[in-house]
């Protein structure tokens, strides 16, 4: 009993507690629309206090990682693709082609920004550089994922949607961050002092995240969408896939001499595919055609990926100077 309530802690209980309740209780209609909006501030607010607690120049220390970016984008734009199609003899049976094809369309999408960003905060690990290499992730696949998706379905799609997400990224995430920096000369330093608590808004996020994700999932038709032995083969195919990414990402980041901050960053923003960013992209890549095994992949990805994050967040968080190794 010790050992599962050290690995499904309040926090993993909290996450299952919200898939369950969108489960049977999704939000649709109104009460969706309420929700988006209630996440999307929820996610302006937290990159707000990630702006109002970073100082210039951690910030400026963070950008200038670039030998942390291009591993980071390595494992995002190269790693999953070529993952994706050296499992093929494996995935096919599991799924059959058609989810496969959904499979290759996830490992073609950029990181998820928020998620990465706030696991990254909760497991202490170097937020400055995880914001800008999870922030720059979306904007790279906004270009890139079109040519990927190309490249491995040989789909082809209208990319004009490219303004727009461009836009979205930058009221969402940038702007909040950019009026954090500004009235951190007011409020930084009681930022600072309520910093424990102020970790509920980075919890809260990926709560709210998770349960409008999977509403619409499951209004949509998730559960009807491919039969039982697909589905369960589905999952066996996206935790093997999360498992080498993490296992990879985290050799990676040994191997070539970063600091245990730094491979956390490495791990949480190199591991995460957006669905955020994965269902509208579909939508303009796959006009006309059956988006639902296109998307269903990533959405249980997305769970998963989640879920074993904030086991992985919880373990590196709990870290003091002689657990550093233990998790390095």
């Amino acid at each position: 009993m010790k050992y599962v309530r050290k690995i499904f802690d309040n926090f993993t209980l909290a996450l299952l507690g919200v898939v369950l309740i969108a489960t049977f209780l999704p939000c649709s209609g109104d009460g969706a629309v309420f929700f988006g909006w209630l996440t999307n501030l929820a996610i302006g607010l937290l990159f707000f206090l990630h702006g109002a607690k970073l100082s210039r120049e951690a910030i400026i220390a963070g950008a200038s990682h670039w030998r942390l970016h291009l591993l980071v984008f390595a494992c995002t734009f190269v790693m999953f693709p070529l993952l994706g199609m050296a499992f093929k003899p494996l995935f096919v049976p599991l799924v059959g082609n058609e989810l496969y094809l959904g499979v290759l369309y996830l490992c073609a999408l950029p990181a998820t920004v928020q998620s990465a960003i706030a696991f990254t905060s909760l497991a202490r690990g170097n937020i400055p550089a995880a914001i800008c290499s999870a922030a720059a992730s979306s904007l790279l696949g906004i270009f890139l994922t079109p040519l990927l998706v190309m490249l491995l379905l040989g789909a082809e799609g209208d990319t004009g949607s490219g303004l727009d997400a461009v836009l979205k990224i930058t009221l969402q995430l940038l702007v909040p961050f950019v009026a954090g920096q500004i009235a951190r000369r007011w409020i930084g330093e009681w930022v600072k002092r309520n910093a424990r608590w102020l970790k509920i808004v980075d919890q809260g996020s990926i709560l709210l995240v998770v349960y409008t994700a999977f509403s619409d999932a499951v209004v949509t038709g998730l559960w009807h969408t491919v039969s039982a032995q697909h589905l369960a083969g589905l999952f066996v195919v996206c935790g093997i896939l999360l498992a080498a990414v993490l296992f990879v990402t985290r050799v990676l980041g040994r191997v070539l001499g970063f600091s245990v901050e730094d491979r956390i960053t490495i791990l949480f923003a190199g591991s995460k595919k957006s669905l955020a960013t994965g269902v509208p992209m579909a939508q303009v890549l796959f006009v006309g055609g059956g988006i639902g095994a296109m998307i269903l992949p990533l959405m249980l990805f997305h769970q998963i990926q989640l879920m074993v994050c904030a086991v992985l967040a919880q373990k590196y968080a709990a870290r003091g100077v002689e657990g550093v190794s233990a998790v390095s």
